[in-house]
């Protein structure tokens, strides 16, 4: 027997290769390469071998297994620039159509889609969230070890590698909305952070006008006595010591003695010094993984899909008296 075989894939992988494979090849025969949702969908289901398994409702949710499993790996399609999902359509790319062109091998695939998945990732969020989780088109690819997992093991690194995906997702959207909606949004997580007390008048972003160098302020009391300045930059390349600079500039104009400086990006170790020097005031830098982090911990343009409980014996209900 030949030690170095590879294993088999997983059910959840098979399926998942048969569903983006039957997707593909659906939208390369619709005009212009589109579908509806709903439409490629029945496509799919009638392309797909679906058993028992694939076709079982979740109680919690509703929805079936292999709907689940489409909606969670169809991200990695367009992370890896296959397709393009937009108000219900999804489109055939030029690099889905490439796909199609060879002979699909789909352990080949998966991992070509998580490669690409991973460099997409990298690309959008820099620090502790460029730690590798579980592939995202590999869901439940362990199912082999499953048996030596907790469950609640299992759930946690489900989770961590879910939010990783959100996290990406965030921070991408975030980098094609307009310098408004940004500024406006930064106002609004550090109000929803607890900053300004409750009141949502307490916070307001400066919009294009500007106001010299600041991006927002929230005023901490009522009298305006106690305020943060922010400043929000949507970044492609790291932010360097220069805009750290020019931000102390700013708060100094102000007389401010508290900023935070949040950006969709990271910051190089100089811009990191050059806010950590600061003596008369206090600079805090909040870069893309965080601004992701926040984001989702304080329910800021993400919404609650499911809740889950897992139970366990209590051991006290069946003690002895």
């Amino acid at each position: 027997m030949n030690s170095h075989a590879p294993q088999p894939l997983s059910r959840s992988g098979l399926l998942i290769t048969a569903m983006h494979e039957a997707a593909l090849r659906a939208l390369a025969a619709a005009p212009g390469g589109q579908l509806k949702a709903s439409a490629l969908k029945q496509a799919i289901e009638a392309a797909v071998p679906l058993d028992e398994w694939a076709r079982e409702t979740y109680a919690s949710t509703g929805h079936t297994r292999w709907r689940s499993i489409l909606a969670f790996s169809s991200v990695g399609m367009v992370k890896a620039g296959y397709v393009s999902k937009e108000r219900g359509y999804w489109t055939l790319l030029p690099e889905g159509r490439t796909v199609l062109a060879r002979p699909f091998d789909p352990r080949a695939y998966l991992a070509e889609l998580d490669r690409r998945y991973e460099i997409w990732k990298a690309s959008q969020i820099d620090g502790d969230a460029k730690a590798a989780g579980q592939p995202l088109a590999a869901a439940d690819a362990g199912d082999a070890d499953e048996s030596l997992e907790a469950p609640d093991e299992r759930i946690e690194r489900t989770l961590k590698a879910a939010q990783e995906a959100l996290a990406a997702e965030l921070i991408a959207t975030v980098k094609s909305c307009d310098p408004e909606f940004f500024e406006r949004l930064v106002v609004q997580l550090l109000l929803k952070m607890g900053y300004g007390g409750s009141r949502q008048e307490a916070g307001r972003a400066v919009g294009r006008s500007g106001d010299g160098g600041i991006d927002g302020i929230i005023n901490e009391d009522r009298l305006g006595l106690d305020a943060i300045y922010l400043q929000a930059k949507r970044w492609e390349g790291s932010v360097g010591e220069g805009p750290i600079r020019d931000f102390k500039g700013a708060l100094d104009a102000k007389g401010a003695q508290k900023g935070v400086f949040i950006t969709t990006s990271s910051f190089t170790p100089a811009a990191i010094e050059a806010a950590r020097t600061s003596r008369s005031y206090k600079i805090v830098l909040i870069d893309g993984a965080r601004l992701a982090e926040l984001m989702i911990e304080h329910d800021l343009g993400v919404s609650v899909a499911a809740t889950y409980k897992l139970k366990r014996l209590d051991s006290d209900f069946f003690a002895e008296e």
